[in-house]
C-alpha cells in the first residue's frame, strides 16, 4: 500500500464546511463540522486514487507553496 500526499482547501460559511483538492479535478466534498468535512475528503481523495490506480492513469503531484488568508481594506 502506498501513500499519497495532496492539499486539501477548506472553506467555512454558514452552511457548513467546504473543501476540495486542487490537484485532483472533480474531488470535493462538504460536511457540517470540520471534522466531518476532513473525513468526507479522505474519504473522496481515496476513491479518486483508487480509481486512478485501477485504470493505470498517472496520480498527479504538486507542491504546495503556501497558503494563508489576506485581509484586503477596500
Amino acid at each position: 500500500m502506498r501513500s499519497y500526499s495532496v492539499a486539501v482547501v477548506i472553506e467555512k460559511d454558514k452552511d457548513g464546511y467546504f473543501a476540495y483538492c486542487p490537484q485532483l479535478q472533480g474531488c470535493y466534498t462538504q460536511g457540517q463540522t470540520f471534522e466531518e468535512v476532513m473525513e468526507n475528503i479522505r474519504d473522496a481523495i481515496k476513491l479518486h486514487l483508487e480509481d486512478r490506480l485501477a485504470n493505470d492513469e498517472p496520480v498527479p503531484t504538486s507542491e504546495v507553496v503556501s497558503l494563508s488568508t489576506l485581509e484586503v481594506k477596500v
